[in-house]
């Protein structure tokens, strides 16, 4: 790519995610900046500081070297969003800085970061990669931020458009639980050093042999799972492991979280409003909770490669990309040509592959911790893409990854047969 299209790439790609990130904060009142609706994350006001202070990190300092202008915030706001530890400040809303004050800071840096960008000397390619950093950051950190904004008090959010289900175009009409034999051969994994980009946990591409297996062709829906709850599946002690058994009975988990059961009905939160269960929809789960029903199913979910061998050479269209709020009802979107739907958007696809290096992972020189601190067998790779992933992020060798008891992701499921 010539020099003066990168960088209007670069600017474009930078003004969508900037876009993105400042329409949801826009979308709450004043009260809900000062909340933490999960526990594990810290008070919505951090991430308004985050994420300039990331960019201003990676790319003002660390890639061009040029003094802070407010070193006191770039340390308050540069902290992760899932410690390792498990824990976070005990803070108090009054120990944050004015919002005028967050604001300030984040024009000044978008400024500098822009004159950064329009004299940036993209001969060297570490340039133009640091730049690819903060905007799939920021784009990460947009849905995220709908995983926390999800769970705030429906009178604290402004309603924005979403598409509705029933102006969904393409795609199959779901006929039941079918399976789909997917023929033994190779699984092309991780991408090539000369790919534009890729964080470090994707390289190096490798192929994998994957014998044949059976795949569901639909992910599991909440009708589907909720058969599995009416079945006793959160009170059989067999169909779960001793460390998630344990997490049930603590957090006294009993459906997903996404459900709520009142007066012997079911209904669903949505980020805008409570609705009737959708059955047809797919059902939003921990990988705890997608083990459990692949047990009492008498299957397991997919392994990484199972996922690449599935999906083939091409990503398909999909829900994907800001399209909606919520997902649509399972096969909405044409199938691969192996004859799978949904692998990429409409939820996060579990897989039973612990997030570890491919050999000769290289951490990045300037972000080390961003894969390597969840290289601890703790955390489960998801491929594929929810509704509010970005769609630069849905590439085949991209890799998220999560706890197991973690109910906040727009994380869904299928099971297969070896």
């Amino acid at each position: 790519m010539k020099t003066e299209q990168l960088r209007q790439t670069l600017r474009q790609e930078f003004a969508s995610a900037r876009k993105q990130t400042d329409e949801l904060f826009e979308m709450l009142s004043p009260a809900a900046l000062q909340m933490r609706p999960i526990s594990e994350r810290h008070r919505i006001i951090f991430y308004i500081g985050h994420l300039e202070a990331f960019d201003w990190n990676m790319v003002g300092a660390w890639a061009f070297g040029k003094p802070s202008f407010n070193s006191a915030f770039d340390r308050l706001f540069a902290f992760g969003i899932d410690p390792v530890d498990g824990k976070l400040p005990d803070d108090k809303p009054s120990d944050w800085p004015a919002m005028a004050e967050i604001l300030s800071y984040r024009a000044r840096i978008r400024e500098t970061i822009d004159d950064l960008l329009n004299a940036a000397d993209f001969a060297d390619p570490t340039q133009a990669q640091i730049f690819r950093v903060a905007i799939e950051h920021r784009f990460m950190h947009a849905e995220t931020l709908a995983y926390m904004l999800h769970w705030l008090d429906f009178d604290l959010k402004h309603k924005q458009q979403q598409l509705p289900s029933s102006e969904r175009k393409g795609g199959a009409k779901r006929r039941g639980g079918h399976s789909q034999a997917i023929s033994a051969g190779a699984a092309t994994l991780g991408i090539n050093p000369d790919a534009t980009f890729g964080w470090d946990n994707e390289f190096r591409s490798h192929s994998i042999f994957v014998p044949e297996f059976s795949m569901d062709i639909f992910n599991v829906t909440n009708a589907e799972y909720l058969e599995f709850i009416q079945a006793g599946g959160y009170d059989e002690r067999s169909l779960w492991t001793a460390e998630a058994w344990n997490w049930l009975q603590d957090s006294g988990t009993r459906h997903p979280k996404f459900w709520a059961h009142r007066s012997d009905a079911w209904f669903y939160r949505t980020m805008f409003e409570e609705i009737p269960l959708p059955l047809d929809w797919p059902v939003y789960v921990s990988h705890a909770e997608a083990s459990a029903y692949a047990r009492w199913k008498g299957k397991v979910l997919p392994s990484e490669a199972q996922y690449h061998r599935a999906l083939g050479e091409a990503i398909p269209a999909g829900n994907f990309d800001s399209q909606s709020w919520s997902p649509a009802p399972v096969g909405s979107f044409a199938p691969t040509t192996t004859g799978i739907f949904d692998l990429a958007g409409n939820g996060w696809e579990w897989t039973s592959t612990p997030f570890a290096p491919f050999d000769g992972f290289e951490p990045f020189s300037f972000y080390p911790g961003y894969s390597a601190d969840f290289f601890d067998g703790k955390h489960f790779v998801l491929k594929g893409a929810s509704p509010r992933t970005a769609a630069s992020l849905v590439r085949p060798s991209f890799r998220n990854w999560f706890q197991p008891y973690y109910p906040n992701v727009y994380a869904t499921f299928r099971c297969v047969e070896q």
